[in-house]
């Protein structure tokens, strides 16, 4: 075993270094699971106060600043995905192994349970009970359905692209992609938060709906983002990837 610039990494028969099993399997997990229990137990409390009426620009900036925050610490251990729908965007375009796919939402879902759980015991009863939580009740009527469908893959289409060109294709990768990441979720809440809630985040859906046990067309804080990951990495497969992403027209 060796230790090099703080990772432990192991020899092999091919004369390689790797990193050891802990870095490459169980501490990936471990990030995604803090860095989501963080990210949902602050979202959940900025929307627990928000409602007594503060307005969507505080949900907006602790979502996304706390996103951006976390990626940047996390970021180098797990690829801070926080989001079953970042992570499978992540994995279609080559960006995550496949064995690392399933856990990485068990652990995401159980860091948005911790997150929920967390807030529930802080923020007063009252107006936790009042905003359910922070799970997203913005559906009322089945008539709805559609347009906050609608609206949250074009928002989670957005967030993903940026994660997919700002963290991993080569060509477009730059190293403000986690405030980048940050500001498109920002920039979502502030506009779409009144059509949808702006989740773009199964597992943010996840977290408060168990806690505060809502759950109202929880599905569609499932399927949004899920068919927006499909059709970003399709996009980037095909059209925006560069040599090494890109399965066409190489």
């Amino acid at each position: 075993l060796y230790l090099l610039s703080g990772i432990c990494w192991k020899e092999f028969g091919d004369g390689c270094l790797h990193p050891h099993w802990y870095e490459r399997r169980v501490q990936p997990c471990v990030a995604e699971l803090l860095g989501t229990a963080i990210f949902v137990c602050i979202g959940c409390l900025s929307v627990v106060d928000d409602a007594a009426g503060t307005g969507r620009l505080q949900p907006a900036l602790a979502h996304g600043l706390t996103l951006g925050l976390t990626i940047a610490v996390l970021g180098d251990i797990s690829g801070g995905h926080l989001n079953p729908a970042v992570s499978l965007g992540m994995w279609l375009v080559g960006g995550l192994n496949i064995t690392m796919l399933i856990p990485y939402w068990v652990s995401q879902l159980f860091g948005a349970a911790i997150g929920a759980g967390l807030a529930k015991a802080v923020a007063a009863s009252e107006r936790y009970g009042n905003a359910s939580g922070g799970a997203f009740s913005i559906i009322t009527a089945d008539d709805q359905v559609p347009s906050v469908l609608g609206g949250e893959i074009i928002m989670t289409f957005l967030l993903i692209l940026v994660v997919c060109m700002g963290a991993a294709n080569g060509k477009t990768k730059t190293p403000l992609a986690p405030f980048c990441i940050g500001f498109s979720v920002t920039v979502n809440v502030l506009a779409g938060g009144g059509v949808s809630g702006a989740c773009m985040n199964p597992a943010r859906a996840f977290g408060p709906a168990l806690v505060a046990n809502y759950w109202d067309y929880h599905w569609v804080y499932w399927v949004g983002p899920m068919l927006a990951a499909l059709l970003v990495s399709a996009l980037v497969r095909t059209l925006l990837g560069d040599g090494n992403t890109r399965l066409l027209l190489k």
